[in-house]
């Protein structure tokens, strides 16, 4: 702060100015004998030096109110609560506090999308059943439900923010969907099925500074069960296989906990409501155990474990799922995957139910933007609990994927499936066949903040 040096040289330049005027003025008298008396005795003299002291007096008393060039900025409460104001004597922030002000701003929002990121995707397809049911519904399929016609599969925005133990330790993530794939997913929520479909998952995590890292997830997320997701551009295939559809949940609500040992070993446990209901349908709870080796970079087996009441305002009988996932990476190239899915469940009413199913996929990407992805499943419903039909069915797919650019794939499958029963619906509503072939033209297009 200037202020007390400029007072200072405004009241030299006074004193200095006043006397010099005095000089000027005493010089141009008469040279009288009685007019060259010393100027002290000059009667305008004696004024000048008199308004020249006054000035002075003046300039040391407004120099004295000016605070010390480093005093804090003092503060007055106004009339409105929480509102304050600078003091009369505090000078007002500089510009370059200003600037230092706005870059601190952008710093915060700067830091804000660096910790949390947007990404989602939009996925279309058009699908043509040689069956040509009257309905124009695939049936046996989960989301490429629609036939000869073009459709919208899912459009999903995903907000994160993954808890870190450098910066904090406290992380979220939503998933907001919509759809025909998030109606079919959440078409037996026990609190209606229009209640949650828009959010997929919703959940806040915690790091617990326990060993490498113990995260906690409390909310809505999708199951740890199965070789395929919701995604469509997380999968090696466009349609979901008959594991997916028929065999395991798609989401839970509850509590769930994950902290890995080392690079080989990981361990998830869950305690949540049940399958596929964020609102409870009976008093009980269903636990879930995921145990992830890695013994090589190319080797993964996952072993699931999920048990509990499932069934309506019933605790007691209990629904058992065991789930394996093998993938193996043989190189760039080439990478092959094994499911495997048994389950049991005893009936309110009585008897026992249970189904089991086997998947195999082999991937091969001779090129960064092609793939080709052959799948082989066989899936048998004894009892006809999860399709409704007592059978053993089949399926074959293969998919041919091409990145036009890396946020937008397009994917071309031919699909057979076959039962040995008459299942599948044709164009006379009276005749089921036993088999229907499809094939499907799918177009997926994704967005992130972080980059492709």
């Amino acid at each position: 702060m200037e202020t007390n040096y400029t007072m200072r040289r405004v009241k030299s330049i006074v004193v200095v100015a006043g006397l010099m005027l005095a000089i000027i003025l005493s010089s141009h008298r008469p040279t009288t004998a009685q007019q060259q008396s010393p100027l002290a005795g000059n009667p305008e003299t004696v004024e000048l030096r008199r308004r020249v002291k006054e000035l002075e007096e003046r300039l040391n008393k407004l120099e004295a109110e000016q605070p010390p060039r480093n005093a804090p900025v003092s503060f007055v409460k106004t009339a409105f609560p929480g509102d304050v104001i600078p003091s009369p004597t505090t000078n007002p922030a500089s510009p370059a506090q200003e600037d230092d002000k706005s870059k601190s701003q952008d710093k915060g929002v700067s830091n804000f999308f660096r910790e949390v990121e947007l990404s989602g995707f939009i996925d279309g397809y058009y699908g043509y059943n040689f069956n040509k049911p009257a309905g124009r519904i695939n049936v046996l399929r989960n989301f490429d439900t629609r036939s000869n016609q073009f459709a919208l599969n899912l459009a999903e925005v995903v907000i994160e923010k993954k808890p870190d133990p450098l910066n904090s330790r406290v992380g979220f993530r939503l998933d907001l969907d919509y759809g025909p794939a998030t109606d079919l997913v959440h078409a037996s929520e026990p609190g209606g099925s229009e209640t949650y479909k828009v959010i997929q998952q919703a959940y806040g995590s915690y790091l617990a500074p326990v060993g490498s890292g113990l995260q906690i997830d409390v909310g809505k997320f999708v199951t740890w069960n199965g070789a395929e997701v919701i995604e469509t551009k997380d999968n090696w295939n466009y349609s979901r296989g008959l594991l997916f559809a028929w065999a395991i949940p798609y989401y839970h609500a509850g509590v769930r906990a994950k902290y890995s040992f080392n690079s080989k070993v990981s361990l998830m446990g869950a305690v949540v409501n049940g399958w596929n209901n964020v609102e409870e349908n009976n008093s009980g709870k269903t636990f879930g155990l995921s145990l992830t080796l890695a013994p090589t970079p190319k080797l993964s087996i996952i072993q699931n474990y999920t048990t509990g009441p499932e069934q309506t305002n019933d605790r007691h009988h209990f629904r058992h799922l065991l789930d394996t996932i093998v993938t193996y990476t043989l190189n760039k190239q080439w990478a092959a995957m094994g499911n495997y899915d048994y389950a049991q469940d005893t009936l309110t009413a009585g008897g026992k139910v249970h189904w089991q199913g086997v998947a195999g996929y082999l991937h091969y990407t001779p090129t960064d933007k092609l793939a080709f992805t052959p799948r082989y499943e066989w899936f048998g419903d004894y009892n006809g609990f999860a399709t409704g039909t007592a059978q053993r069915v089949k399926e074959f797919t293969m998919t041919g994927e091409y990145k036009v650019r890396p946020s937008l794939i397009g994917r071309l499958e031919y699909r057979r499936d076959w039962s040995d029963q008459p299942f599948f619906p044709k164009s006379d509503p009276s005749i089921l066949a036993k088999s229907q072939s499809t094939v499907l033209a799918g177009l997926i297009w994704t967005f992130s903040t972080r980059g492709q």
